[in-house]
């Protein structure tokens, strides 16, 4: 589990591109600081799995699914990337809860600036619209924000200085593509929620026909 604060802007040394996939190198000394084989980083809010180490560079494979779903098929070489290591269990959670799974892609739509932040829109898909509320967070390229206005198929970010200075939305451009991941607990709460409202309200008296006349009392009183 990741927060969204992200510890490091890396780049992008290596792309090998696989049959079905791609073997990315990066750097990052932060992140590969005590790193080992089989941990887990986030790259651009992507969770990936360490491969390889050398000094302060890393190797990370990512599949089809993956390269289909998030922004990174559109890395090369000297790309600028934000790094994060998981957060250790008892750490403070500076951002909020972030998985590095992407929901979808969004894009860059317009950045207008002020002497000390710039507000950002950024267009969604449409089915990611319904877990985007006003002052609630979402994860942009892995960097846990804001939202300050919700729209039907775009939503609004307000950026300080330290993020347009520490990751790479601050040279994101209108048209560049970005990694979303929305509220987890949105998710979850939708799909209990929904899984509930279609469940029978009691069990169907066919269900006792053949039950033995004792045990038909016993759910019947379970069910009052």
């Amino acid at each position: 589990m990741f927060t969204g604060i992200v510890e490091e802007l890396g780049e992008v040394t290596a792309v090998e591109n696989l049959h079905d996939a791609s073997r990315f190198r990066l750097r990052g000394p932060v992140v590969t600081d005590g790193a080992k084989h089989g941990d887990s980083i986030a790259v651009n809010g992507v969770c990936l799995t360490v491969v390889t180490l050398d000094g302060d560079e890393f190797t990370a494979d990512v599949m089809a699914e993956t390269l289909d779903r998030s922004s990174l098929g559109a890395l090369v070489p000297g790309s600028k990337v934000n790094l994060e290591r998981p957060t250790a269990v008892g750490a403070r959670l500076g951002g909020h809860i972030v998985q590095g799974h992407v929901d979808g892609t969004g894009t860059l739509v317009d950045r207008k600036a002020s002497e000390n932040w710039e507000i950002v829109k950024v267009s969604l898909p449409g089915p990611l619209a319904r877990y985007v509320v006003e002052k609630g967070s979402i994860t942009v390229d892995g960097v846990s924000l804001t939202v300050v206005d919700a729209g039907p198929d775009y939503f609004t970010i307000s950026l300080i200085p330290t993020t347009l200075a520490l990751t790479t939305l601050g040279s994101k451009q209108p048209g560049d593509p970005v990694n979303l991941e929305v509220d987890i607990v949105a998710k979850y709460v939708e799909r209990l929620l929904g899984t509930r409202a279609e469940a029978p309200a009691e069990a169907p008296a066919e269900a006792f026909a053949d039950a033995p006349a004792g045990a038909a009392a016993v759910a019947g009183e379970a069910g009052r």
